[in-house]
């Protein structure tokens, strides 16, 4: 298919925030935009402000006629989408090109220079990092984003026509569909597990990606079953990050490679997971060809991810941090990184379960993490594009956590918690609609510590 002969782009589920970024590319190359979603989100409002006509309910009616025009309109489908849906089936049984997002990521970037950042966690703020250096170093990129950066406001960075960076996402196995120059694997955790089977399924996977690219242009976290370049945090590795510390707030390091030492990198985003997913960046961007002085500037001015531990109140009265985590190891990692920060203060935490299959497939998992802060308030399971699963219930993994200071709660009375909290440091996760949550909860915080 040769996207120059389409002029329309149909996006069904266009609020997800992968197919956001695809319509943001769209338009912005020239293209007529528009698409459908299920609720009207943040994220749908600021792509109906840049001119997307969007509509909230499943009708082929509302759809406008440029749209309807199937030798020049193609039509990308989000899998979360129900097969029942009324207008998917319109453009498949009338002969439209319908595409999966990957399958049109994969067109868009196959004469690209690609980057692609594989992982089962780590892929949307470590291909934000890369983005960002590869801007800022001035080269010809535009980065497809799974999350929205601050300083851009936007999960797409850059305009570029000969590289692109973009997430390869294991879900259904999305990512085989890419044709990267360059690519890492960040991690390599059992996830997915109602699209996989069982963790050797995903290793499978990673593997069968791993292969489209040469060892030397992979890069792997230490410690995955893979060949590439290893990347490590204070351990031998091809690329290293070593004499760790701390300084006003940012992480301050050495990178150690088998040929040189580059000294005093300086990092915002806390929590060792960061710090790995920085190093890869460094480490892909170096490989491209960029001069380490380059590289070292631009890691110092990333301004960070929404929802990726992000600071929304940080007083020296309260802090308020809102994290995208939905896997038991990505909660770990937010509890490594407060407590990094705040060690000697009480930290309440706010989990929303994300799908029924994850809760029920990491159960143990969840109760683990979730045990380890100090306070913990647990909202009803995020459906997204499941039914539910007898038996799994936020009640079910309540009963699970070895922590005497728990309990479920609601949307509703959730402001009423925060208002009442004793608590210093509160952390709301999770991947569902709490993040819809967020802007209220952080001006309700405004106006109860009187801050400007």
């Amino acid at each position: 298919m040769n996207l120059n002969q389409i002029h329309s782009v149909y996006f069904i589920g266009i609020g997800g925030i992968g197919m956001s970024a695809l319509a943001r590319y769209f338009m912005n190359i020239g293209k007529n935009v528009a698409g459908y979603d299920k609720t009207e989100t943040q994220l749908t409002s600021e792509l109906k402000a840049l001119g997307m006509d969007i509509h909230f309910e499943d009708a082929v009616a509302l759809i406008e006629a440029k749209y309807l025009d199937k030798e020049t309109t193609l039509v990308v489908v989000t899998p979360a989408i129900p097969k029942n849906h009324s207008e998917w089936n319109y453009f498949v049984e009338n002969g439209f090109e319908v595409k999966k997002r990957a399958e049109v990521l994969g067109l868009i970037t196959k004469d690209t220079f690609c980057f692609a950042v594989a992982g089962t966690h780590g892929k949307t703020t470590t291909s934000s990092i890369l983005g960002h250096v590869l801007y800022k170093s001035g080269v010809d990129v535009t980065a497809f984003l799974g999350g929205i950066v601050e300083e851009y406001d936007s999960n797409l960075i850059g305009e570029g026509k000969s590289v692109t960076v973009v997430e390869a996402d294991e879900f259904d196995r999305s990512f085989l569909h890419l044709h990267p120059n360059l690519a890492c694997v960040t991690s390599m955790d059992a996830d997915h597990l109602d699209i996989y089977g069982d963790a050797a399924a995903i290793e499978a996977s990673f593997r069968e990606f791993s292969c489209k690219v040469n060892k030397e242009d992979l890069f792997v976290t230490i410690g995955l079953p893979l060949e590439g370049n290893s990347i490590g945090i204070n351990e031998p590795a091809a690329y290293s990050a070593q004499n760790i510390r701390i300084e006003s707030g940012f992480y301050v390091f050495d990178v150690k490679t088998e040929a040189e030492l580059i000294e005093n990198v300086r990092f915002g985003l806390p929590g060792h997971h960061n710090l790995s997913n920085a190093l890869i960046a460094f480490a892909m961007a170096k490989q491209y060809g960029l001069q380490n002085e380059s590289i070292v500037d631009a890691l110092a001015t990333f301004p960070g991810v929404r929802r990726r531990f992000s600071f929304q109140v940080r007083d020296e009265k309260i802090v308020y941090i809102d994290d995208y985590a939905h896997h038991p190891t990505e909660i770990n990692a937010v509890h490594q990184a407060v407590r990094e920060l705040y060690p000697d203060r009480k930290v309440l935490a706010v989990f929303q379960p994300h799908l029924f299959s994850r809760t029920r497939d990491f159960i143990g998992g969840f109760a683990e993490s979730l045990s380890k802060f100090d306070e913990v308030k647990l909202l009803d399971i995020y459906p997204a594009r499941e039914l539910p699963i007898e038996g799994v219930t936020s009640q079910w993994l309540l009963d699970k956590i070895n922590n005497p200071n728990k309990a479920l709660v609601t949307k509703e009375n959730l402001f009423q918690i925060f208002k009442e909290t004793d608590a210093d440091v509160l952390v709301t996760i999770g991947a569902g609609d709490i993040g819809e949550m967020v802007k209220e909860l952080k001006n309700m915080l405004y106006e109860k510590y009187q801050l400007a």
